[in-house]
């Protein structure tokens, strides 16, 4: 990991967990984290203004468009799970980002000991490094789609998304995107970037857990993280 102050993975390490304290909300979460977008650069959203979208305690695992998402005045409070979506804009590139943080103890833990948040969080990385080892070019949006909720159910969890999708591609207009959902046919090597994102939930569990990143494929055909 580098320790460039503009990289995401140095913001998402050391950034964003400062925003977690007991009293913060939904709301002062994704005023400040809009905030922080700002200072980054990246004034603008391409997803209906809706710049960080958060979701804690009792809205863990509501699924919501951002078109419709209005931040609440839930607070942290001494135990919870946080999970922020981020989605700058610079001139017409997106960024698209997501991640679950757990809060013990009053604080932001990296290594949670509650056993549905340390499963929950496993299991997210887990799938996104499965997910790498074979997705080709030649792969479809339909056969991803099928192969990510095979592996949801399968390690007992729920997928949590409205439509059921798990990721979509990049695009220059939100119309244009196409998601990785059931008969999208498509190949994943005719977009030039596409984002993997389950929302999943334990099965009888009450939280739900995100991570979102962006890939690509290289010159010959290798999956990269952007």
């Amino acid at each position: 990991m580098t320790n460039n102050p503009l990289s995401f993975s140095f913001w998402r390490k050391h950034r964003l967990p400062v925003l977690l304290q007991t009293e913060a909300a939904e709301l002062s979460i994704a005023t400040k984290a809009q905030q922080l977008l700002r200072e980054l650069g990246y004034p603008h959203t391409w997803y209906y203004e809706c710049h960080a979208l958060v979701l804690l305690g009792s809205r863990s695992c509501l699924s919501i468009s951002g078109k419709h998402y209005q931040a609440s005045d839930e607070k942290i409070g001494g135990k919870n799970l946080v999970s922020i979506d981020l989605s700058p804009l610079h001139n017409t590139i997106w960024g698209d980002h997501s991640r679950t943080f757990a809060f013990e103890f009053g604080a932001y833990v990296e290594e949670p000991k509650t056993l549905e948040y340390k499963n929950g969080l496993q299991f997210q990385k887990q799938l996104q490094k499965e997910m790498m080892q074979w997705v080709k070019p030649s792969t479809s949006f339909h056969s991803l789609f099928n192969w990510a909720n095979v592996r949801i159910r399968e390690s007992g969890f729920v997928n949590l998304d409205f439509r059921s999708n798990v990721g979509h591609s990049i695009a220059p207009e939100l119309e244009e995107r196409q998601y990785i959902q059931l008969n999208n046919h498509a190949l994943l090597g005719t977009v030039d970037f596409f984002s993997f994102e389950p929302f999943v939930r334990l099965k009888g569990g009450n939280w739900g857990f995100k991570q979102e990143d962006i890939y690509f494929f290289d010159a010959v055909g290798n999956l990269e993280l952007l």
